[in-house]
């Protein structure tokens, strides 16, 4: 390895033009394009010793066409889009940034919700189209306000991002519930249970998605999932858009059967335009901004060049995969 890496990035836009890459040029000759196509992986792959992607794919057959490279830091946490078993016996490093969203993800997960469930926006749009002044009363609604106190709140997924969340959940007085595939330590504060998938959907008022997205959990919120949820509830998807059945959701939203989605990911990205969940009512849709605050993409970018340092140094951190 050399002590100075050849290091390109195939799709830096999404990272910003307020965030520095010089961390990362510090560290060795850096080429960052802004996307790249399939067609122009390989070539602008080829001879970099350390590739670094957030959304590009980098599968089998590309990983095994670059003989130059030593190590693949991902820009996100989730790595779904690198083939880390094809990486792992190349003897590859692939490396993610855990913990750097956490906090911008859950201020975004609360602010859908109280969107959902108070309509400040709904009613502010009245008012700039006049309505409130040709009342004859001092107030008015087209949809009266809903407590989130008392309500229950599921979190399917209970990392990082799902603990920030519950834990503001908590903070406007709700119950929380929580999925996890495996057995993880209950938080200090009450009311709050694990339960089963089945169990939580049934129950919650707002369900929010906080899990990776896995061979296993594809369309994980089905049809049967969601006719297990109460007409009034929300489903907020700020994970991955392939852990919901679009079609069924949007069949859900339009018959009444759900009372409201909030998502930040769609399965296709950007979205496109004849999603039907674009035509469903009572659907709030963002651009995948949740992560994308200033500082949570500040502290993005110090975590990959700390990856790099690491690597540089003989002891790669975060690795997702491990060589055999």
């Amino acid at each position: 390895m050399t002590a100075r890496p050849r290091l390109v990035v195939l799709d830096g836009y999404t990272m910003g033009q307020d965030v520095s890459w010089q961390a990362l040029a510090d560290l060795g000759p850096l080429t960052v394009y802004d996307r790249t196509s399939l067609e122009q992986v390989l070539e602008r792959a080829l001879g970099a010793e350390v590739l670094l992607t957030n959304k590009t794919v980098l599968d089998a057959a590309l990983i095994d066409a670059l003989p130059d490279l030593k190590c693949i830091l991902v820009l996100a946490t989730g790595y779904n889009v690198v083939d880390i078993a094809a990486a792992a016996r190349r003897g590859i490093p692939v490396c993610n940034v855990p913990g750097y969203s956490p906090p911008s993800v859950a201020q975004h997960v609360l602010s859908v919700v109280l969107e959902m469930f108070t309509h400040t926006s709904r009613h502010a749009r009245a008012v700039a189209e006049g309505r409130w002044s040709a009342q004859p009363d001092f107030c008015f609604w087209d949809a009266a306000p809903v407590e989130l106190a008392g309500k229950t709140f599921g979190v399917v997924g209970f990392g990082a991002i799902g603990q920030k969340v519950a834990a503001l959940a908590h903070a406007f007085g709700m119950n929380v519930l929580a999925h996890v595939p495996r057995p993880k330590p209950a938080p200090g504060y009450e009311p709050f249970a694990f339960a089963g998938l089945d169990e939580l959907f049934a129950s919650a008022d707002v369900v929010s998605l906080h899990c990776p997205l896995t061979a296993d959990n594809e369309n994980m919120v089905d049809a049967r999932l969601l006719g297990l949820m109460k007409p009034t509830a929300c489903l907020v998807n700020t994970a991955r858009g392939q852990l919901v059945d679009e079609a069924a959701l949007a069949r859900a939203l339009s018959s009444g059967q759900l009372g409201g989605a909030a998502l930040d990911v769609v399965r296709v990205e950007p979205i496109r335009p004849d999603n039907p969940l674009l035509k469903a009512p009572n659907c709030l849709i963002t651009p995948h901004v949740a992560w994308a605050s200033l500082e949570a993409r500040t502290r993005l970018m110090a975590g990959v060049a700390a990856n790099l340092a690491a690597f540089l140094a003989g002891a790669p951190q975060n690795v997702v995969n491990r060589a055999s």
